[in-house]
Order: structure tokens, then C-alpha cells, then sequence
């Protein structure tokens, strides 16, 4: 059976209560300490424990010595022990190195106003090391595209059109199928509109101008984002836990060469062609509303699209494509490079680049739109 917790205290040495415990300062002993904690505190005492005679001593004794410590240093006063052995000693310490601070310490609620700038000053901070970096990148790109167009050699076309296949191609089911319910929904909505004021035929423009102008391309580019962003980042990322990067490097291999310029060249020319696709399909899903809700036959609406629908509204949405295919393959590779040494990290930064990629193609998608409205274009 094991004893409970013992402790005699001496008073009778001035400044200093020596405090000589024994027995077992466990978990089921302590009981009667916390409920005497009040006689330690003795006003104008340092208090010295004398732990040589207790049998054993666990986590719970430990934090009972360390709050006692705690109530002593509040008031000014050090505690201290005697006759520590190394075992107790190092519980001791574990113990202090992860004691919960008390509820007052620890959520001390701050001046919000204060907490607000110091939170937004971080977060600018951050975000400026964030570009600082990024333009970084930027630069170390254009140097590699530069060295490549001195010398062609350098550039891998096989592995530009691994990519073509993997990021365009591939991606031409989703892109028709989204791009077929941008314009059944335009058409759909507008269709509703223009049948009240007799003006049906207008449904064509109002289809053609804005998904080929405006809807496809972007559509089409935040399908890419949350496709091939996502995949850049994590391939380079797993590349990089793996030490592939350092590997290639090791061996003499250029990063850029091989890695990032491939996919780079692979969305610039893949996007504006993907661009082609959801305009003609996104047209189509307009005619076939157009045919069944407003009865424009597919010829009346094709020879009406002729007329009015000018060739710039399309070239338009191509221009934009090859930007936003910049766009989405920097992020994307740019977040993989950032990646640590830890799969946790590739996780976060997959999803950071597709919602940096989808955020900055509606931004500049909303750039050109009023640069080229005011231009009058």
C-alpha cells in the first residue's frame, strides 16, 4: 500500500520555510497538499523543499511542487529544492516546459485596434516577401527563355508536348461540357428577357458577344487553374521531398529547362486553342436554346451571327488566352517551389496556387475588360 503524500514544515529559520516532504507525491496522494496549498504561502518567506525522502514522485506531484512555485514567485519570493535526484529533477523541468499558463496569462484579451494593425502589418509582410520572391522567379524565368531561344537546343519539345497532351487535350471533355452550360444558361436567361419585348432575335448577339468575348476564355482559364495549377504544384512539390530537384541539379540539369519552361510553353499554346473550343461550343449551346425556346432556326442563327458578331469579340477572347496561361503556369510552378520537406506542405500550397490562379485570371480578365472599354475596342 503506498503512503500519502508528507510534508513538515520549519519556520524557524528566518527568511526561509524549509518544507521536508515524503512519502509518495503521486496522483492518488496529493490529495492533501492542494487542499493545504494556502500553508505555503507564508508573506516574506522563501520556501526550500527537501525532496530526498520522498519514495516516489509522478507528474501530478511534480505540477503540485510547480504551482506552489508559481504562488511563491507571484508574491516575489524563490522556491527551491533540496536533495534532487536526476529523475525528479527532469520531471520537474518536462513538467514547467509544458505547465498550461493560467486562464488569466494565457487569453489576456488584447486592444483589438493594436491587434488589428499588428495582424495587418504581419500579413502585408508577408505578402511583400511573397512577391519579392515571386518576381524572383518571374526574372529567373525570362533569363532561362531567353538562353533557350539563343539556343533551341535547350528546349524540350517532347516534354512540351507531354504537356500539351496532359493540360490541353485531356482537359477538352470538362471544357466542353462547361463551356455547353455557359451558353445554354445565357441563352436560357436572356431568352426570357427578349421574348417579352418581341425582340428574340437579339439572342444572338447577347450569346455570341459575351461568352466569346468574355465567358469562354475566362471560363476556360479557371477550368485550366483549378486543373493544371494544382497538378504543376504538387508535381514539383513531390519532386522536391523526394530530392529529385537537388538530384537534378547534382547531375548538372537546369530546373527551369526541364521543369518549369516546358509547362510554361505547353499552357501558353494550349489555352487560346482550348479558348476556340469553348467559343464554338458555348455558340452551339446558345443556338440549340435559341432553336427550342425562341424558334431562330440554326441557320437564321448562324446568318445573324455572321452579320452583327464582328471578328474582334473573338479575337479578343484568343489574345487573353495565352496571358492567362502565363499567369496559371507561374503560380503554379512558383507555388511548387515552395514547397518544404513535408507532404503537409503540399497540400497547402496546391490549394493556395489554384485559388491565386483562378483569383488573379478574373482580375485581369476584369483589367482588359474596361482597359479595352475605355480604348473603345
Amino acid at each position: 500500500m503506498k503512503n500519502s503524500a508528507l510534508f513538515e514544515c520549519d519556520t524557524n529559520k528566518g527568511t526561509i520555510l524549509e518544507v521536508r516532504c515524503s512519502g509518495d507525491w503521486t496522483k492518488s496522494s496529493v490529495d492533501i497538499v492542494l487542499q493545504n496549498l494556502d500553508i505555503f504561502i507564508v508573506p516574506h518567506k522563501n520556501i526550500v523543499f527537501e525532496i530526498s525522502n520522498i519514495k516516489s514522485l509522478d507528474s501530478a506531484g511534480a505540477m503540485v511542487f510547480l504551482e506552489i512555485k508559481k504562488r511563491v514567485e507571484k508574491n516575489g519570493f524563490q522556491v527551491t529544492f533540496d536533495g534532487i535526484n536526476d529523475k525528479a529533477h527532469a520531471l520537474i523541468n518536462l513538467c514547467q516546459k509544458y505547465v498550461l499558463k493560467s486562464l488569466d496569462e494565457e487569453y489576456q484579451k488584447p486592444f483589438i485596434l493594436s491587434s488589428m494593425f499588428f495582424k495587418f502589418g504581419q500579413y502585408s509582410f508577408k505578402n511583400w516577401l511573397v512577391l519579392i520572391s515571386f518576381l524572383s522567379f518571374v526574372g529567373g524565368l525570362f533569363a532561362v527563355l531567353f538562353q533557350s531561344i539563343l539556343n533551341p537546343k535547350k528546349v524540350r519539345f517532347k516534354a512540351i508536348l507531354y504537356h500539351l497532351e496532359q493540360n490541353g487535350l485531356n482537359a477538352v471533355p470538362i471544357i466542353v461540357i462547361t463551356s455547353l452550360l455557359i451558353g445554354v444558361v445565357i441563352a436560357y436567361q436572356g431568352a426570357v428577357q427578349l421574348e417579352q419585348f418581341g425582340a428574340n432575335i437579339f439572342i444572338v448577339e447577347m450569346v455570341a458577344i459575351s461568352t466569346t468575348r468574355e465567358l469562354a476564355p475566362m471560363i476556360a482559364a479557371i477550368v485550366i487553374a483549378g486543373r493544371s495549377a494544382s497538378a504543376f504544384t504538387a508535381q514539383i512539390g513531390v519532386m522536391k521531398i523526394t530530392d529529385e530537384v537537388d538530384a537534378m541539379k547534382t547531375m548538372g540539369f537546369n530546373p527551369w529547362e526541364f521543369l518549369v519552361l516546358p509547362r510554361i510553353i505547353a499552357l501558353i499554346i494550349a489555352l487560346p486553342l482550348l479558348v476556340i473550343v469553348a467559343d464554338i461550343v458555348s455558340v452551339y449551346g446558345g443556338m440549340i436554346v435559341a432553336s427550342s425556346e425562341l424558334g431562330i432556326s440554326y441557320k437564321e442563327f448562324i446568318d445573324r451571327f455572321k452579320e452583327t458578331v464582328e471578328l474582334r469579340h473573338i479575337m479578343i477572347g484568343i489574345i487573353k488566352a495565352p496571358i492567362f496561361g502565363l499567369i496559371i503556369a507561374l503560380i503554379g510552378c512558383f507555388r511548387g517551389f515552395a514547397i518544404t520537406s513535408s507532404t503537409e506542405s503540399v497540400g497547402k500550397y496546391t490549394t493556395i496556387s489554384v485559388v491565386n490562379a483562378i483569383f488573379w485570371v478574373i482580375a485581369f480578365n476584369a483589367l482588359f475588360s474596361i482597359i479595352l472599354t475605355e480604348l473603345g475596342i
